[in-house]
């Protein structure tokens, strides 16, 4: 490996060089069932053909223009994402932490709109929203936020799925503008709210006229067997919401949605981005949005999501160690009672690509291009993994 890259992450000792749908194969010509998507970012899996072909195409005519200029294939693809989640204006950008930036800067122009000239906005504990300094300080992880102080002020943080915690903030604090939060915590540990925590939310924040963000980076597009997360609700709109990985495919591009109030807060010279929204990027987001249509990618993403889910309770609800199972369409946690970190190892060795999040989950976001045998093949190895590693002796220390 080489020390002129920044050590920003503590990489395996493997590297890939090509992907053929729901397969990684490593320079050593191994292959590896990707259980991760680049952490939800390849739903469609690697190299999906039609995406595959409207990048080369569309690389050949034109790559990017600023937008000082009109961008048709940005405003095809704002037109298509109001559509399909009932919002009604979209900011292009990079990433999701770039669109989440954006959220907390529109609502923070809503409340100084709103005479508050310290808005605060609530967040939630256990929460993930980005690394720069806003999304950061947003984010409901103190290890992430170590040796980055001071962080911004204007955040206020409530337990997740606590609708008494949230109430009860909202009363103590008049300068609350807004709440944020995942509809599914992603990085969290696949943390599945009560199902009318969503609805109850949105209704709160209705009476109290507070902006509703919820970012969806993780949940967007497809991932938990609907276009958003939002819409296993019964009427659940957002203000304010926020996408990024699975839009583009592995393309970087990132979006920030915009409904009702929170419409028309940005004006010329209000945000920007130099490469958000560009041709290359709208015309992959295109593709990937029309192939999961056509495929009936969603229909794939409820049938073996649930079929996968009840195969993991078989192989190993019963287990001792093994504290949950839990899940949302394509997104799996499994909870050991103890930290796992080298589950990643484990079960690099048999082949398959997980990771593990809040120090016991181990976090899965297959492709929703995998079909029923690439399904039950990762349920089988890693349930072996998983029993394997929960059967390893105890060293005892001896005082």
């Amino acid at each position: 490996m080489t020390n002129s890259v920044m050590p920003t992450y503590t990489r395996l000792n493997i590297s890939f060089v090509k992907g053929e749908g729901a397969w990684l194969i490593d320079s050593k010509g191994r292959r590896y069932l990707d259980a991760l998507c680049g952490i939800a970012v390849c739903n469609l899996g690697h190299c999906h053909p039609k995406v595959t072909a409207a990048i080369q195409d569309q690389a050949q005519q034109l790559v990017h223009t600023s937008n000082v200029y009109r961008i048709p294939l940005q405003e095809q693809l704002a037109d298509r994402l109001t559509e399909i989640s009932g919002m009604e204006q979209v900011f292009f950008c990079n990433s999701g932490a770039e669109a989440n930036e954006a959220a907390i800067k529109l609502v923070r122009k809503f409340g100084h709109a709103k005479g508050i000239s310290k808005p605060v906005i609530i967040v939630m504990d256990g929460s993930f929203h980005g690394r720069t300094m806003a999304t950061l300080t947003a984010t409901g992880n103190a290890k992430v936020q170590a040796g980055f102080d001071p962080l911004l002020p204007g955040f206020v943080r409530v337990p997740y799925n606590d609708l008494d915690a949230l109430r009860m903030a909202i009363g103590h604090w008049p300068e609350a503008v807004a709440v944020m939060l995942e509809p599914v915590q992603g990085e969290g540990g696949i943390k599945v709210p009560d199902g009318d925590y969503l609805a109850s939310v949105r209704t709160i924040c209705t009476q109290r006229k507070l902006l509703m963000i919820l970012d969806e980076v993780q949940t967007g597009i497809g991932r938990t067997g609907k276009w958003f997360a939002y819409q296993h609700a019964q009427n659940v709109l957002p203000d304010v919401m926020t996408l990024a990985k699975g839009l583009g495919n592995g393309m970087p591009i990132g979006a920030c949605l915009v409904a009702g109030a929170a419409v028309g807060l940005f004006q010329p010279g209000n945000h920007g981005s130099t490469f958000g929204g560009n041709p290359l990027a709208c015309r992959a987001a295109l593709a990937v949005l029309q192939s999961i249509e056509d495929e009936k990618l969603m229909d794939n993403v409820d049938i073996l999501g649930e079929r996968m889910f009840q195969a993991f309770k078989k192989r190993l609800a019963e287990h001792e160690g093994v504290k949950e199972i839990r899940h949302a369409g394509f997104m799996f946690g499994i909870e050991l009672a103890e930290p796992c970190a080298e589950m990643v190892s484990l079960a690099l060795e048999k082949g398959l690509l997980i990771n593990v999040t809040a120090e016991k989950v181990i976090r899965l976001l297959p492709p929703m291009i995998i079909n029923n045998e690439e399904a039950m093949h990762l349920v089988e190895q890693l349930s072996d993994v998983v029993i394997e590693f929960l059967s390893k002796p105890t060293v005892v220390s001896v005082a």
